[in-house]
């Protein structure tokens, strides 16, 4: 569930980069709890 949640918003943050549409910070923030979520599951051991 939690990878799934991460890649979205790693997509969501790719397509706004690649269109120049940005909410502020708002599409960098998705960006850092999307890393910070792949980095709780491989710090918990469990494979991507």
């Amino acid at each position: 569930m939690l990878m799934t949640i991460a890649i979205i918003l790693i997509v969501l943050w790719a397509l706004g980069l690649i269109t120049s549409f940005s909410l502020g910070g708002f599409i960098h923030i998705l960006l850092v709890v999307a890393v910070i979520m792949i980095l709780v599951r491989l710090i918990q051991g469990r494979s991507i």
